[in-house]
């Protein structure tokens, strides 16, 4: 079965990558998942959420982690860390 998710990329992420789109995923698919099926497309995807990368992860507007294990129907955020002053 296929589950199909929502991107959005915020920040520096949505400069390279742009604002968002949909991804299909097998069921059972975590977010390290969603974020490896993107790598693997190489291009600015690759570049921007490589292996190392400090990239964070929102499941439905709440902080998650690359373990989550995504729904149909979710939204998943990625954005970079974010430091103030």
């Amino acid at each position: 079965m296929t589950i199909t998710v929502r991107l959005k990329f915020f920040a520096s992420l949505r400069e390279k990558l742009g604002e968002g789109e949909v991804l299909p995923l097998p069921d059972g698919s975590t977010a390290a998942d969603a974020r490896a099926a993107l790598r693997a497309r190489g291009g600015a995807h690759a570049e921007a959420l490589a292996t190392g990368r400090a990239v964070r992860s929102a499941l439905n507007q709440k902080m998650c982690a690359e373990s989550a294990v995504l729904a149909d129907g979710d939204e998943l955020a990625f954005f970079p860390p974010v430091t103030g002053g």
